[in-house]
Parts: structure tokens; sequence; C-alpha cells
């Protein structure tokens, strides 16, 4: 053992530049693991994100006037309190579009407990404070339903119906339950003296209790009501009322980025396992002198195995060290994520589990490569005995004589000289471009949730409801529709919840359109409606129902029962699928008295949904309230940034296995060097044929990882939509720019990456040595 380690001394100072290379590749891909995992958590947690930064409050108490907030400090388990705020109930009407929001009395200066963390504009201006158009901060998802964005103007009702024109300020995320349409008020903050002149005193309180122990959350309800008094208490809100509204998100975000890290963990490990193969195959004669002089191949397994664990040791501890201490100072949305990580769930266990399985698999790939090690033969001239490429094909032959650039000819010749040797470098290169692919696949299917909504489920842009009964008729409101230019089609509809068989559950049954101009719908198989009693439906219905497309289903609806023939399934982003579709016409039929509840509204291409809305809000008098068709791209939206930052992370996994390949080749192809410097190629041929096969290994690989990513980029999207009840048919291929900028992008990454080794190679004074024929 005593030998072992005086070798691996000994060699150690031999190759220091090989020892510290492996160890920065071991580095830099523990960091990029990393960063990954951070960005992951980022956004698959984005509550507990919001929550963490926004210091915020585990207990929402909403009281009527004259309640003793000041008591609650007191209440032991309490570690700070929000407030209290005076509140008052309004409602806030932009472009059309009417949202019940529960507005705060807020300070110039945000709390520091529960404090809103401001995405856009900016907080209170104490020099409004009082004026008649004073400045509100609306929480981002009720400046989502309003249209809303920093600097406009909204209509604000106060309890005594008199209308204040308030300016949007700024929009604001908290760690709250967000608004959604039909359920409880969305939250804005004002300044005291603007919530004096829209409530004028007959105002509530709202506190929030942040607690030094999340479990003792019911107990802390109770003691609190119990001092506050029942009848003082309106509404309680615990933070796992938010963090479950939030859970389908974080669950759907968290499923697809769980892909990824996969993929970028066995990308890593197979960067970091060809770094270190690469390093015992240039020491193929010193393991042959080793054997010459008596050590056995488990002396020389040993060694090789003690050495490179000490480098993968070292590497996992600089990179997480860098990450540790650095993380959060590396600009964009990568380092805020590592800022905020730490607080996260999971990090611990990412912290300690992503360097461990990262030493695992480098121990996993060492042992290989050092039992590999202990085989090589004490002959170095065995080696040299053997053809080092295959021969010169009859098309390369043909090539020189056409005067094809010698440079060109050797280069396709030294990246795919043998098949087996051809394989593993192109598999290996083309894993981190296949990861890239499958992002790009996910951006791509966001992307087209915004530019083409009709072909993702959601054909109509906005919907509208009549205000009754001070509202127009039916035939009045159509009318009305008519005059608006951007309007393509109008659909009368109806929703109502109706018993699955069995009565086990309740699903949604939607007439939309008429018989004569059916909604269109985004069928991906079978057909759209077209016949009595005919209805498409979502794959989350077909999962519930456990039937196919051609089947027929019976439900109950207000007690009376309802067949429908399925001709199709949609691709169908609300209540998780399980929605069935039909027309208004084929409800009627049951019930003939039943009046559209809304209309949707199919705009023309192009048109601007909230200019639309404006226009419509104006042109009937108020008397409409005009919702956006909610977008599931919304909630997926964290995704995009993280996206991008993945595709850096895997780009640098990437160019660590290049490096790697591009070392390699240039030193397997020492002898071959020495006899093309023999014959006449001057080093720039040289130069530009190690660069050549660089580039080439990078075209094959990336035109393979592009191809399969893409092929399984849309399996997984599609497969992530059937499970979430969307459905499959959802997945976007990028465009052909975007496929051939990455397959560019590689190439001349792994022409500049070899510009430098050729340069060195081809200048080296080559000799026909033993360090050359081993």
């Amino acid at each position: 053992m005593r030998a072992t380690l005086r070798w691996a001394q000994a060699d150690l100072r031999a190759h220091r530049g090989e020892a510290l290379f492996v160890v920065l590749a071991s580095a830099g891909v523990i960091a990029s693991l990393l960063l990954a995992g951070a960005l992951f958590s980022y956004a698959a947690n984005p509550w507990q994100r919001v929550f963490n930064q926004s210091q915020g409050a585990h207990i929402w108490l909403h009281t009527r006037g004259g309640a003793d907030m000041d008591a609650l400090s007191g209440v032991d388990g309490v570690a700070a309190l929000s407030g209290p705020y005076r509140t008052a109930a309004t409602t806030v009407e932009s472009r059309g579009a009417r949202v019940g929001v529960t507005l705060r009395a807020a300070g110039a200066a945000p709390p520091e407990t529960g404090r809103p963390l401001v995405t856009t504009g900016g907080w209170l201006d104490r020099a409004d404070d009082g004026d008649r158009d004073g400045t509100v901060v609306l929480e981002d998802s009720v400046a989502r339903a309003l249209w809303a964005e920093p600097g406009d103007t909204v209509r604000v009702t106060g309890p005594d119906g008199t209308a204040h024109m308030l300016r949007v300020g700024g929009i604001a995320e908290v760690a709250e339950p967000r608004y959604r349409p039909g359920d409880g008020p969305g939250i804005g903050w004002v300044l005291p003296g603007t919530l004096d002149g829209i409530a004028r005193g007959d105002t509530g309180q709202s506190v929030g209790l942040r607690l030094e122990d999340p479990d003792d959350t019911d107990f802390i309800v109770q003691r609190a009501v119990t001092l506050l008094g029942a009848d003082r208490v309106a509404q309680v809100t615990k933070w796992q009322q938010a963090r479950a509204e939030a859970g389908g998100d974080d669950r759907l975000l968290g499923q697809m980025f769980a892909v990824f890290g996969l993929g970028a963990l066995l990308a890593a490990a197979l960067a970091a396992s060809g770094a270190i193969g690469a390093r015992v195959r240039g020491q193929l004669r010193d393991i042959a002198i080793l054997k010459a002089v008596g050590f056995t191949p488990g002396q020389v397994t040993r060694g090789f195995l003690v050495q490179h664990l000490a480098f993968a040791f070292l590497g996992v501890a600089l990179g997480t060290a860098a990450i540790a201490l650095l993380g959060a100072r590396i600009p964009g949305r990568i380092g805020e994520a590592a800022a905020v990580w730490q607080d996260l769930p999971g990090h611990t266990a990412l912290m300690i589990g992503i360097p461990c399985g990262a030493v695992l698999l480098i121990a996993a790939a060492t042992g290989l490569s050092a039992w590999r090690a202990g085989r090589v033969p004490p002959v170095p001239v065995a080696r040299a005995a053997l053809p080092s490429a295959a021969p010169m094909t009859a098309l390369g032959r043909r090539a020189l004589g056409m005067r094809v650039p010698p440079a060109l000819v050797l280069g396709w010749r030294a990246a795919f000289a043998r098949r087996g040797r051809t394989l593993v470098p192109v598999a290996r290169l083309a894993l981190p471009l296949v990861l890239i692919t499958v992002a790009l696949v996910a951006w791509s299917t966001l992307d087209q949730f915004r530019s083409r909504p009709a072909q993702m489920g959601r054909p109509a842009a906005l919907t509208v409801r009549a205000e009754q009964p001070a509202g127009p008729s039916d035939a009045e409101l159509e009318q009305t529709l008519a005059t608006i230019p951007d309007v393509a089609a109008v659909h009368p509809g109806a929703e109502m919840a109706a018993l699955v068989p069995g009565q086990t559950g309740t699903i949604t049954l939607r007439g939309l359109g008429t018989a004569a101009h059916p909604y269109p719908s985004a069928v991906v198989e079978g057909r759209a409606v077209g016949g009595p009693d005919e209805a498409v439906a979502g794959q989350g219905l077909l999962d519930l129902l456990g039937v196919r497309v051609g089947d027929w289903v019976r439900m109950t609806v207000g007690g009376r029962p309802q067949i429908l023939h399925l001709v199709g399934r949609t691709i169908e982003p609300e209540s998780g699928g399980r929605v069935i579709t039909t027309t208004i016409d084929a409800l009627r039929e049951r019930d003939p008295q039943l009046r559209p509840a809304f209309h949707a509204l199919v705009l023309r291409e192009g048109a601007d949904p909230r200019a639309v809305s404006g226009t419509l809000a104006v042109a009937a008098g108020g008397t409409l309230e005009i919702r956006e068709t909610p977008n599931p791209a919304d909630r997926l939206e964290p995704a995009r940034g993280v996206i991008a930052a993945l595709i850096a992370v895997l780009a640098l996994i990437g160019l660590t296995e290049l490096l790697t390949l591009i070392s390699t080749g240039v030193r397997d192809r020492g002898r071959d060097l020495l006899a093309l410097k023999a014959i006449g190629l001057t080093p720039r041929q040289i130069g530009a044929m190690i660069v050549t096969a660089a580039g080439l290994t990078a075209l094959v690989s990336s035109v393979v990882g592009t191809t399969v990513g893409a092929v399984a980029g849309s399996w997984l999207v599609d497969t992530q939509g059937a499970s979430s009840g969307i459905g499959a048919g959802i997945a976007r291929l990028p465009s052909l720019p975007v496929l051939s900028a990455v397959v560019v992008g590689a190439v001349l990454g792994a022409v500049a990456a070899a510009a430098l080794p050729a340069t060195r190679a081809a200048r080296r004074r080559l000799a026909d040595s033993l360090s050359e024929t081993l």
C-alpha cells in the first residue's frame, strides 16, 4: 500500500495539468448539478419561495371593526405580526373586467412580516395619500384578471356605491390564496388616507401571524379566535390552504423538471467519467512500466482508484463550496434561485444527495477505468504493432484524387475511424443536446399556448356575462356583440355539474355553441360535434369514466338523465380535463327553459383582448361582466426562465464533454500526426484536420441529439399532458431555425474549443518514441 501511495504522489507531480483538469471538470459538473437543483426548487415551489422571501404569515385573521388586534402579539408561539390593517370590501373595474378586492390600508414602507413582493412598478407613494386620484398596488392574480399594469387607472367602487379612480402603482406577490373568479375576493393595498376616502369608516381589519412553529397553526388559531371573540372573526386563512391551492402547479412543474434533473445527472456523470477514463488511457506507458517493475494488477487498480477518488472528492468539495458561497452572486434568474434555495424545502437533501450521488457515479466509472488499467500488458510494443486507425477507404482516396482539401478528408477519417470508437463519443456528446432539445420542446409548447391558443383548447379569448336583472336580454346582448368589429364569432354557453354513473363523483357538463354554429373545440382524436346528442370530452373525463371515443356516456343533471355520444377528444385545460362539451341545443332538449349563462367570444386574428374588452364595456354601458379566458401557460410562466438557465447548465456539461473528447483525440492520434508531418502536411493543415474532426463529431452528435430530443420531448410533454388531464397532442416542436441554431452552435463551439489544442498539436515536435506508440 505504501508503494501504491508513493506512486500516486509521484504521478500527481508528473501530471499536474491532467489532474487539475479532472478536478475542475468534477467541480464544474457538481456546480452545474447544484445550480440545476436550485432552479428546480425555485420553479417547482413558487408559493414557498414567495413565503420565505416575504417573511410570510402562517395565519391571516379577517375581523369586523373593533377587535383588539394588538393583544395577539402576546400569544405564546406568535413570532411577529403583520398589521393590523384596516380593510374595506370594494369592486375594482378595468377594461370591462370586474373583480372583488379587499383593500388594505398599508404604510408608505412595506411591512417586514407578510411583505408584498413588488414585481412590477413600485410601492405606495406617500405623496398620493388623500389625493383624489390615489395609488393602489394590486396582487398579481388580481392584476392579471383586470388586465391592469402599472400606470393604468382603475375604477374602485366602495361599500357605499361611490366610484373612485385610482392609479395602479405596482403589482406584488404574496403568500396568500390567489384570486380565482367565483371564489373569494382578491387583495390590494392603498394608503390610509386613500382608504378613508373610499370606505369612510365602514372598514374591517386583517392581521397576519407569523408563528415560531408552523405545526402549532391550529392551536394558535383556536387561541386567537378565543381572544378576539368568535363573533368578531369573519374569516381565517391558514398557510396550508394557500400552499394547497398552488400544489397542482408545484406538482406539474416538479414532474417536468425531475426528468430534466435525472437527465442532467446522467450527462454530468458521463462527462466526469469520460475525463477520468481519458486520463487513464493517457498513462498507458506509465502503467506498463509499473507492471514491468513488479506492480500487480490489484496495486495498479487501487492506485488509480484512490487517486481519482481523491480528485472526485476535491472537485465535489470545490463545486459545492463555490455554489454555497458564490451562487447568490450570479446575475439573473440563476443567482436569484441560488439565493433563496437554502430556505426552500429539500435544500439540505439536495446539497448532500447530489454530491454524494455524483461521487458514487464517479467512483463506479473510476473503478471500471482502474480495472482496465490493471489489465494493461507490460509490453508497450504490443500496441505499437497494431494499426492505430482503419485504412483509407476508396471514397477517401477518391476525394483526395478530386483535390478535396486534405484537412477535410483526413478530418473525416479521424472523426469516424472505426464504428465502435465513433459511436461512443457521438452518443456521449449527443446526450446534453438531447436534453437541450427536450427543454426547447417544453418552451415551444408554452409559446404555443400564448401565440395559438385556439390549437391548445382556448379558441375563445373572452367570456361575457350579463348582469341580471338589470342586464340586457340575450337578443340585446348578441346585437351589442355584433357591433364590435374585432369579434369574429359569438357562442352562447352554459355550464353545470353532472353526476357520473354510480353517483361517485361530479364532472363539468358544458353546452357551448349551437348545432348550426358549433364551438371550434381543439379536437385531437375523433371529430368535432356535428349532430344531435354528440359531445367531445377531455382526457381527464375519459380516464375517470374508463371510456373511449365512440362510446355513449350517461350522466345525471339536476335529477334528470343526460345521454351523450362521445365523438372526439379535445385538449381541455380546465378542471383537470374532466369536462364534456356538447351544444347548448342538446342541453335544451332536456331543459327547454335553459338560457345561456355566458357568451364565449372568438376574436379575429391579431385582435387585442384588452382593447376588445374596453370597447365592449363602453358599448354595453358597464352592464357586462367581461373575463379573460384562463390560460394554462400562466401558472407555468416561472418555467420559462428556469428552462433558459437549464439550457445554459446543460451547455456547460456538454462543453466539459467536448473538451475531454478533443484532448483524447489529439493524444490518441499522436502517431498519425507524426506520419502526416513526415509526408509533407504543414502545421496549418494538421491543425485544420483536428478542428475539422471536432466539428464533424459535433455535427453528427448535434443532428442525432436534436432528432432524438425532438421525439423524446414530444413524447414527454404529451405524456405529462395526458397524466394531468389536459390530454396528449399539446407538444409543439421548435421551429426549424431554432433547431438549426442548436446544431450550428454546437459545431461552432466545437471548432472554437478545438482551436487551441489543434494549434499546440500542430507546433509540437513529435518523435517516434515509446510515448507515441503506446
